[in-house]
């Protein structure tokens, strides 16, 4: 999921360099909603892994 983030957000940095607005900014978009998945998924992950008894 961080993988697609990163390529979308790069795909917006290229698209905004080369001056497509449009694309930039769906791309951002994309990029913002995977990155804030990945976040939630990886925060559930944290919480709920197995934890050892020690």
């Amino acid at each position: 999921m961080l993988g697609w983030a990163l390529t979308f957000l790069v795909i917006a940095l290229l698209a905004g360099l080369f001056g497509f607005g449009l694309v930039g900014g769906m791309a951002y978009g994309a990029a913002k909603i995977c990155f804030f998945v990945f976040l939630v998924l990886a925060v559930i992950s944290l919480l709920s892994g197995r934890r050892v008894n020690v």
